[in-house]
């Protein structure tokens, strides 16, 4: 969706948000976050670390909830500034008509705890409520559990029913693209993060762009 300038805004795998509540920020420095969820992040540091709450999901919850502290206080900031990544605004606004005749459910995935994707959300300019359904990292630490809450919570508000290809899911990590694999989802990958087209498309995903700006393809790759 975006990412954050200025001052860098904290995730839940941030040093100070670690050591606060667990006294370790485990092997921070060599760990890679891409495509993980927030509560997954904090369980590896803090197994990597030896922690006895690695496995503890009082522990993990507690250093989420202060991430979410932190991250309200880091996006409040002057100095810090949110980015909505070319193309996705346009998008929005092209699948709008999609949705008012029924052909499309716009919902967000996301490896964020739920508070947290909102206040990014809101920090880049989108409204939440923009995204009828949505499936967080505060559902399941495991990404691959995240299609399923989504479709669940689809098939709840429409009283259709979400499987396979129906199912599209965006996004610019390898993670993103395996994680629909156990219903059947297409994918989208989009190289806007760390991973560059090439690597993209050897994951197997369905479409990959280099940026969603080319608002007609990107479309007719979802209407495929």
């Amino acid at each position: 969706m975006g990412r954050s300038s200025g001052p860098t805004a904290p995730g839940a795998g941030d040093p100070a948000r670690l050591v606060d509540e667990a006294g370790t920020a485990g092997p921070i420095d060599r760990y890679r976050f891409d495509g993980k969820t927030d509560p997954q992040i904090v369980q590896d540091l803090l197994s990597l670390a030896g922690h006895a709450g690695a496995e503890k999901s009082t522990v993990i919850q507690a250093v989420c909830r202060r991430y979410v502290d932190h991250l309200r206080t880091e996006l409040e900031r002057p100095t810090q500034t949110t980015r909505v990544m070319a193309g996705i605004a346009d998008l929005l606004s092209a699948l709008e008509p999609y949705e008012t005749d029924g052909r499309a459910l716009v919902g967000l995935l996301t490896g964020n705890v739920a508070p947290g994707a909102a206040l990014k959300l809101r920090s880049g300019g989108l409204d939440p409520a923009r995204f009828r359904v949505g499936a967080y990292g505060s559902d399941s630490a495991r990404r691959a559990d995240l299609p399923a809450v989504a479709a669940a919570r689809a098939t709840a508000l429409t009283g259709g029913f979400f499987t396979g290809s129906d199912v599209i899911i965006v996004g610019d990590t390898p993670d993103d693209v395996a994680c629909g694999r156990p219903i059947g989802a297409r994918s989208v990958a989009v190289a806007t993060g760390s991973y560059d087209v090439p690597a993209l498309r050897a994951t197997g995903a369905a479409y990959v762009f280099e940026n969603l700006t080319d608002t007609a393809a990107v479309l007719d790759a979802i209407f495929a």
